[in-house]
């Protein structure tokens, strides 16, 4: 469970950014009946940074607080400016131990420059996104992904993104019901354009050179109990199977069974946190079939399974 929270800010830290992730983790709300964290601002040697918007930033602590937070957090900084090796190396310490790594817009560069991205599936602002595969050939950069989550790594693209990835996390962590509280608190929307485990995409342009799939995918989205194929889907957008495989991937970054999958477990976890249905209800209902085939996707992309996730969350299950 999220408990603590470290965030490093760098000499130019976007005061936007740094705020999203205060607002979120740092602001004490328990009160209210919201998760509560230990929270702390923290720079390379204890001592004040200054901001993009041209303020000093007094941080509560050095790097101590990284090494043990639940949660390490980069906002954004000054393009191409320097990342002390202590912090690099902090923050290499992390991902060994299993902690969450989340970095809002530019901050990606900081996970990159400590190795972070490779091989592995990534976003930040679409404005960098060019540079940011420039620099690690290796990483998957999801070019039109809001935030894109690759096991305990999350990383988000512009300013309001990184609300939805904190959002997002909160949501892997405390269930539904609070992230929609915390959402309604904050006056956001809780999901913005599906809300998948794994990523979440950004709206898909409609141009004349990309004929767009949306409407395709809102009819997936109102119909995801039932079995589909990837030739009915082809029919429904008025292409060739091989040519919707194609556009798919374009539009989307993923393949039309992946996609599915996603939402289907997105489907599965509202119900296991909301209702009372058995688990092979709950697969039938979220387009699995049987209780087997939803186990096996479910674990390989929430990391547990569908019995222990509701049992995490049997509060608002019985309520």
């Amino acid at each position: 469970m999220l408990r603590s929270v470290a965030v490093i800010a760098l000499d130019e830290v976007a005061a936007f950014e740094l705020g999203v992730l205060a607002e979120v983790f740092g602001t004490d709300r328990t009160a209210d009946g919201f998760p509560g964290y230990r929270f702390d601002v923290c720079t390379a040697d204890g001592g004040p940074v200054r901001s993009r918007s041209g303020f000093a930033l007094l941080p509560t602590a050095d790097l101590t607080p990284v090494e043990d937070a639940d949660l390490v957090a980069v906002p954004a900084h000054a393009d191409g400016a320097p990342v002390p090796a202590p912090v690099l190396a902090a923050l290499r310490r992390a991902a060994d131990r299993g902690a969450w790594l989340l970095s809002v817009c530019a901050g990606a560069f900081v996970l990159g420059a400590a190795g972070l991205l490779d091989a592995r599936d990534c976003t930040t602002h679409w404005r960098y996104v060019d540079e940011l595969q420039r620099r690690h050939p290796s990483a998957r950069v999801r070019c039109n992904s809001l935030y894109v989550q690759d096991g305990r790594l999350l990383t988000s693209a512009g300013t309001a993104a990184g609300i939805d990835a904190c959002l997002h996390l909160v949501r892997q962590e405390h269930g539904s019901a609070v992230a929609t509280r915390l959402a309604r608190r904050m006056v956001v929307p809780p999901h913005r354009d599906g809300g998948q485990s794994q990523y979440v995409e950004a709206p898909i342009p409609k141009t004349p050179e990309a004929p767009t799939l949306e409407p395709v995918l809102e009819w997936l989205m109102g119909h995801l109990g039932r079995q589909v194929t990837v030739d009915e889907l082809a029919t429904r957008a008025g292409m060739t199977p091989r040519t919707f495989a194609r556009r798919f991937r374009a539009e989307t970054g993923t393949t039309p069974h992946d996609w599915l999958t996603n939402q289907r477990v997105l489907l599965a976890r509202r119900l296991l946190e909301d209702t009372s249905l058995t688990v092979e209800s709950i697969a039938g209902q979220a387009g699995f079939g049987d209780a087997a085939a939803l186990r096996h996707h479910f674990t390989r992309r929430v990391g547990t399974t569908p019995i222990a996730y509701r049992t995490t969350f049997r509060e608002r299950v019985d309520a």
